[in-house]
């Protein structure tokens, strides 16, 4: 039996939550190892804009 879900898909929806949580999006950033926000975002599944204000304003 093939399993529904792999190790990306589990990764995947981690992030997400934790976005959710905490709406750090250079935290989640860092989780996946991606070297541009934009990737996140598209990872993530947000809106362009709406991530990259959340980025300007997270301090680290």
């Amino acid at each position: 039996m093939r399993s529904e879900y792999g190790t990306h898909s589990l990764r995947r929806t981690k992030a997400s939550i934790i976005y959710r949580a905490t709406r750090n999006l250079r935290a989640v950033q860092i989780l996946p190892g991606h070297s541009k926000i934009e990737n996140t975002v598209r990872y993530l599944g947000i809106d362009v804009e709406d991530a990259l204000a959340l980025a300007e304003n997270t301090e680290i």
